[in-house]
């Protein structure tokens, strides 16, 4: 009888060979994606990109309109208790007769005034004498303390802080960050 007419307009079923080579491609391309995104979300969480730590200042550091920007004094002794009970409060680490520190002096006296909050400051010398020690190497220093650990603190030996001992409006940034 006749010959059988094979159409060959239809498409050849692909090969599994092809199937596994479209889909190790696919599952490549997924990994890139996972990996790129990944390091995204690695990166900013290691800068802070998702920090949501605030302070809430205990009550006796807010003060109405008579705020003057004064410091209380805070001997080490006190900063321990303070730690102890769980405090949240602002401490300037001074030291006398320098010219960076006058410079933060100002800068959190008129902060403290704008925002109507209590600072301490404890000097260099009696810090040492703290848990303090263990984390704030130099001075000047602000560290913001909340329910009793330490949240931030400026660091004198940083680069990263220098704008922020050198402008009010980077200081005032960053202690608000915080509240």
């Amino acid at each position: 009888m006749g010959e059988k007419k094979v159409d060959k307009s239809r498409k050849k079923p692909e090969s599994l060979r092809q199937k596994l080579s479209k889909m190790k491609v696919w599952q490549l391309l997924m990994l890139l994606v996972l990996i790129v995104f990944g390091t995204i979300i690695f990166a900013g969480a290691m800068s802070g990109w998702f920090s949501s730590v605030k302070i809430t200042l205990d009550e006796e550091y807010v003060c109405s309109n008579d705020c003057t920007g004064e410091y209380m004094e805070l001997s080490a002794s006190e900063y321990e208790e303070l730690i102890k009970n769980n405090k949240s409060f602002v401490v300037l680490i001074d030291q006398g007769g320098c010219k960076t520190a006058d410079k933060l002096r100002g800068y959190m006296k008129d902060f403290a005034k704008e925002a109507g909050i209590k600072v301490y400051r404890m000097m260099f010398e009696d810090m040492k004498e703290t848990s303090l020690h263990k984390q704030v190497k130099y001075y000047p220093s602000v560290v913001l303390i909340g329910k009793g650990k330490i949240i931030k603190f400026l660091r004198a030996d940083d680069d990263d802080d220098s704008n922020i001992y050198n402008n009010y409006e980077d200081f005032k940034d960053w202690i608000k960050s915080y509240f």
